[in-house]
């Protein structure tokens, strides 16, 4: 295995191994180091599939058992672990263009952490790219160690013991879409999360941000979106965001505990995009881990 920095104390690429084949105690163990380290890596020419993804996800820890989507009837995935991140039907054609699951799906394009609307959130996630249009569809990815670095210090005891509320029903409604069945509204009832997280691993301070924030426990709602609106663009300035161009069959991987990610747009009207995503549960709610 061979590790090699795309961007310092961020992003890597892992090279010189086959995610086909099982992984043993030692790979694990410098896989989670270099996770640790960087927080997004990328294994690039992963030729998987499903069952070996399925596989290698959970290798490395135990896996979230639902999806976060609409229609979940109308999934086309095999594993009901494995999230369909692509703007595919059922029958592989392109989704039309007002298809519900389509404008929900619009939501990956704000930034966000995986599941942070889960009373126990993300830990890593990894996408895999089976499809790929032709131009354009990178994903972005925002290094929320580095930001919280460089807040000023009053801002940092401003916020370092504020909770916010996370919904899949807050970023979906700076899209306009509503359209919620009354049990999807149920299974994304607002939880609580810590804003400011200690990332075991590195032992460093992260903000704990997404576009599903859409409370701040004892604030005004307008004050507090006003401040999660500036704590975001503070935190997605370019100096602290990768953007990775994808090439058939990478896998990257990512911390959601100490980044921010968004997917860029490409014309999903007359190209395919199928990417399929594994996700690692955390270990507990962030208001039960130390901070």
């Amino acid at each position: 295995m061979h590790i090699k920095a795309i961007r310092p104390d961020f992003v890597a690429e892992i090279s010189e191994i086959d995610l086909r084949l099982p992984l043993t105690d030692a790979q694990v163990a410098e896989i989670d180091k270099a996770m640790d380290h960087f927080a997004v890596v990328v294994f690039p020419a992963q030729e998987l599939n499903d069952d070996q993804e399925f596989a290698f996800a959970q290798r490395l820890g135990p896996l979230e058992e639902t999806r976060a989507v609409v229609d979940v009837h109308k999934q086309r995935l095999p594993h009901h672990q494995m999230n369909d991140i692509s703007n595919l039907d059922v029958d592989g054609s392109i989704l039309a263009l007002d298809d519900r699951r389509r404008m929900f799906n619009l939501g990956n394009l704000l930034w966000h952490s995986d599941s942070s609307f889960k009373a126990t959130p993300a830990k890593y996630s990894m996408l895999h790219a089976r499809v790929i249009p032709p131009e354009d569809g990178n994903t972005e990815f925002a290094d929320m160690r580095a930001a919280w670095d460089r807040l000023p210090e009053k801002t940092k005891k401003q916020i370092d013991s504020l909770v916010c509320d996370h919904s899949l029903i807050y970023s979906r409604a700076q899209l306009g879409f509503d359209s919620f069945t009354e049990q999807e509204l149920i299974n994304y009832t607002p939880v609580p999360q810590r804003l400011v997280r200690r990332h075991p691993g590195s032992d460093r301070k992260s903000i704990y941000l997404a576009s599903h924030i859409g409370a701040v426990h004892g604030m005004p709602r307008p004050e507090a979106m006003v401040l999660i609106r500036d704590l975001i663009e503070h935190a997605t300035a370019r100096e602290y965001v990768y953007s990775h161009k994808w090439h058939q069959f990478d896998l990257v991987m990512w911390d959601n505990r100490c980044t921010m990610h968004r997917a860029r747009p490409y014309d999903d009207k007359n190209y395919k995009r199928d990417m399929r995503r594994m996700t690692l549960t955390d270990s507990a709610p962030t208001l039960e881990q130390p901070a």
